[in-house]
């Protein structure tokens, strides 16, 4: 397996998954177009574009950091016309940008509400809709998304039904591009934890130090995403990947060098059940 001179055009790629995913790949020599809003250091977040491209050089890798808001049809355009310039191609396409507000429907503001699906879903289908063109003539093209399966259990709507509508359209964009790529040999695959992941988000919205000790490290996400990207493209598409079972589907069983924290219990993510 290997994605030596591949080309990745990775959206919310400056830290944390999609970081991981990207430096991965650069371990091969891939090229890593990173397509993120973060250019000026973040007092909350680490890492800006600038940041994630030298990680990726250091690597291994090749990388072009194009600031980037997935919102809008230009920019993304824009984006993609500059990574297409410089590499001669896409290969693969990470729709990892995302938004997140776990509150119920009186505590949503419509601006939160518009945020994540302008983010989440009308992102993910206007990048991929704009990377496609040039997947097509990729040798082994993927397009994946860091989205869930589609579990349509009460419980995983009732306490953020507006954040879950985000993510699902997401994985709903998984499944019908899957069909309608499938004769062209394009993959559209999801991905998924099966544990929290010690990321930013987790780190500032959800549960601070406790859960980050509870989670594993982006690099399961990591290892996960390049199994997926060295599989046939025309034998492997429409499916929702949990990060462990693609490790184990590639024999790699003891997942304990991912935990933050061996010592105490993984927490769980959303939208999964624990094993």
């Amino acid at each position: 397996m290997s994605l030596k001179n591949k080309t990745l055009f990775v959206s919310g790629g400056s830290r944390g998954i999609g970081l991981a995913i990207a430096r991965r790949a650069a371990m091969d020599g891939a090229n890593v177009i990173l397509a993120a809003k973060t250019a000026e250091p973040h007092p909350k977040l680490p890492g800006t574009i600038y940041t994630a491209a030298a990680e990726i050089e250091a690597a291994g890798g090749r990388a072009l950091p194009v600031v980037c808001d997935i919102r809008s049809e230009e920019s993304v355009q824009e984006a993609v016309a500059k990574g297409v310039a410089k590499f001669g191609g896409i290969d693969i396409c990470v729709n990892n940008a995302s938004a997140i507000s776990l509150t119920p429907t009186l505590q949503t503001s419509m601006k939160r509400y518009d945020l994540m699906h302008q983010v989440n879903i009308r992102g993910t289908f206007l990048v991929s809709q704009t990377c496609i063109p040039h997947l097509l003539q990729a040798e082994n093209p993927h397009i994946l998304n860091l989205s869930p399966p589609l579990n349509m259990d009460e419980k995983w709507f009732a306490p953020h039904v507006a954040y879950t509508m985000a993510k699902f359209g997401m994985s709903m964009c998984v499944l019908g591009m899957a069909g309608e790529f499938r004769r062209q040999g394009i993959a559209v695959n999801a991905l998924w934890p099966r544990t929290t992941i010690a990321t930013a988000a987790v780190q500032n919205l959800l549960g601070g130090d406790e859960l980050s000790r509870r989670s594993r490290k982006p690099e399961i996400m990591g290892d996960a995403a390049y199994i997926i990207f060295n599989r046939p493209s025309k034998e492997f598409t429409g499916n929702f990947c949990i990060d462990d079972e693609v490790l184990e589907s590639a024999g790699i069983t003891d997942l304990s060098e991912y935990a933050v924290d061996p010592s105490v219990e993984l927490a769980p993510d959303f939208f999964v059940e624990p094993r």
